[in-house]
């Protein structure tokens, strides 16, 4: 699995966020709404604005919104440490994907074992969002991969040359937020990651092959 996340960058109005996701949504596999500010009727607005242009519900994953998940009938929920525990989630709406952003191995595995279907872990290189935080590395997100059962997602300065690196270390996808959000062609750099991300996944079925 190479699955290619973005993630909303909080920095646009909605018509620029609108238009560059409906630019780039054929070349990726989860756009993640992470708008802290906006109401849940400005959600419902864009998400409906994204649907009727051609964005499948299934690929929407929203942060921390469970209600919004549930009622727009969106592809999951990315949870946080102030978020729902994902036990009592899991207890109402045993069907709803929920990924869960975590920052320790301990952390990781038990939110497997509370039910998580995916982790986003980071950041994992140097990254103008994260200014003055030293970045986690590669070495710490291969143990943390390798110490859970359920897909990884990498996120933090993930850049198109440092891709094969990261799926190296286990990951099972990537999650970008300037790097395609804050580009002035965001399409053009949407098809370098994917690229990038095709291009480990046929090194791979050829290690298989041989």
């Amino acid at each position: 699995m190479n699955d290619l996340h973005i993630v909303s960058t909080g920095l646009q109005n909605k018509e620029e966020l609108i238009e560059k996701l409906i630019a780039v949504s054929a070349h990726v596999d989860f756009v993640h709404l992470r708008e802290r500010s906006w109401s849940a009727r400005e959600h419902i607005e864009v998400i409906d604005q994204l649907v009727q242009e051609g964005l499948p519900r299934e690929k929407i994953i929203i942060n921390d919104r469970i209600d919004l998940a549930v009622t727009e009938c969106l592809g999951g929920v990315q949870l946080t440490s102030h978020s729902i525990p994902i036990q009592k989630v899991k207890k109402h709406f045993p069907h709803l994907k929920i990924g869960c952003s975590v920052h320790s191995v301990d952390e990781a595995i038990s939110q497997e074992k509370l039910g998580a279907d995916y982790l986003i872990y980071g950041h994992i290189f140097e990254t103008n969002s994260k200014a003055g935080t030293p970045p986690r590395g590669l070495l710490a997100f291969q143990h943390l991969a390798s110490s859970v059962n359920i897909p990884v997602i990498a996120i933090g300065g993930i850049k198109p040359s440092n891709i094969q690196s990261v799926m190296e270390m286990g990951a099972s996808g990537i999650a970008v937020l300037s790097g395609i959000l804050l580009e002035n062609d965001s399409l053009n750099a949407a098809l370098k990651y994917r690229e990038k991300l095709k291009a480990k996944e046929r090194c791979i079925k050829n290690e298989f092959a041989d």
